[in-house]
C-alpha cells in the first residue's frame, strides 16, 4: 500500500512532494474497483473493432480475464500506440495489454512485468512475388510495418530484445514504409511492388490477412522469436508485481492458453517465458 513519510521538526510539519509513491496505481484500481487498460484497436485480431462496433480481440479478452482475477471492473481506451508505449500516463491509465515486444529503448520509459504469449515475426508479400524468398531479398525494397513497432525497428537494422540473443539482419538497407498495419496489408494486396513489396508482422497477423485476402502469403522462415508483454507505467513496483502475479496466474491455470486457442487454434504461451 501507498506509503508516506512525513518529519516532524521543532514543531513543524514538512510534507513531501507529492510524487508517485509506491503503491499509488495498486491503491488507485482497488479503490476505484476498475482497472483501466489501454491498447490499439488497428491491430487485428489482438484488438480491434468488431462489426458490433464494439473493441475486441486477443487482446481484450486477455484484459477481461486480467481484472476478473483481479477483482475489478474492466475500462478500455485506445489513446493510440505512440502514447501508450512513451510513458508518463500521469495515472490515467493502469495497464497496457496490447501486444508490446520489450525493446532496451522502451524499457527506459515504461516496465514490462509480465510476459504472456510469444510470436514469431514473419515476412509476408503478394502471392504472385517471386523474387522474393527470404529476409536477404529485402535489400532496397519497400517493406511496410506498423508505425513505431518492433517491426519498424527491425527493418531499420536497429533491434535488440533485452535478454534475447543478437538479432541478425541478412539484408541492406531497405525503405520502411510505416503505417496502419491493416492499410499496408490492403496495398500488398493490390499486387508485387504496386505499393508495397513486403510487409514485416507477427505471424497471428499476418495469417489473419493471409486468410481474409487470399492474396498473401508468407515466405523464408521466421525473423525473429517476439515475446509480448504487458506493460505499466514507471514508479510503482507494487503495482508491477501484483500484474505479475496475476499474468503468471492466467497461464499457471490455462485461462491465456484457452483464449489463445479460440482467435488462433493454437496455444501461442507455451514459449512465453
Amino acid at each position: 500500500m501507498r506509503r508516506q513519510y512525513i518529519a516532524t521538526l521543532a514543531a513543524l510539519a514538512i510534507a513531501l512532494p507529492a510524487t508517485a509513491f509506491a503503491g499509488e496505481t495498486f491503491d488507485r484500481v482497488k479503490s476505484k474497483g476498475e482497472v483501466v487498460d489501454v491498447l490499439v484497436n488497428d491491430y487485428p485480431p489482438f484488438g480491434f473493432i468488431n462489426d458490433k462496433n464494439e473493441l475486441d480481440g486477443f487482446d481484450v479478452d486477455v484484459a477481461k480475464a486480467f481484472a476478473e482475477k483481479l477483482g475489478v471492473k474492466l475500462k478500455l481506451e485506445t489513446p493510440g500506440w505512440e502514447a501508450i508505449i512513451g510513458g508518463k500516463w500521469a495515472g490515467r491509465w493502469d495497464v497496457a495489454i496490447s501486444s508490446a515486444t520489450p525493446t532496451e529503448e522502451r524499457a527506459t520509459v515504461v516496465n514490462f512485468p509480465a510476459i504472456y504469449y510469444s510470436l514469431p515475426a514473419v515476412l509476408v508479400v503478394n502471392k504472385d512475388e517471386a523474387a522474393i524468398q527470404s529476409a536477404k531479398d529485402i535489400s532496397g525494397k519497400k517493406v511496410g510495418v506498423g508505425t513505431g513497432s518492433s517491426y519498424e525497428a527491425y527493418v531499420n537494422r536497429n533491434f535488440a530484445i533485452p535478454g534475447q540473443p543478437a538479432i541478425e539482419f541478412p539484408f541492406d538497407t531497405v525503405e520502411a514504409v510505416p503505417g496502419d498495419e491493416t492499410v499496408n496489408f490492403q496495398n500488398l494486396a493490390l499486387g508485387p511492388g504496386v505499393r508495397l513489396d513486403a510487409i514485416v508482422a507477427s505471424a497471428g497477423t499476418a495469417q489473419g490477412q493471409i486468410e481474409a485476402t487470399g492474396k498473401l502469403k508468407v515466405v523464408g522462415k521466421p525473423l525473429f522469436a517476439e515475446p509480448n508483454a504487458v506493460v505499466t507505467d514507471k514508479g510503482d513496483p507494487e503495482w508491477d508485481a501484483e500484474v505479475a502475479r496475476i499474468v503468471t496466474g492466467l497461464k499457471a491455470d490455462g485461462t491465456i492458453a484457452k483464449i489463445s486457442e479460440k482467435w488462433f487454434h493454437t496455444d501461442i504461451t507455451k514459449d512465453a517465458k
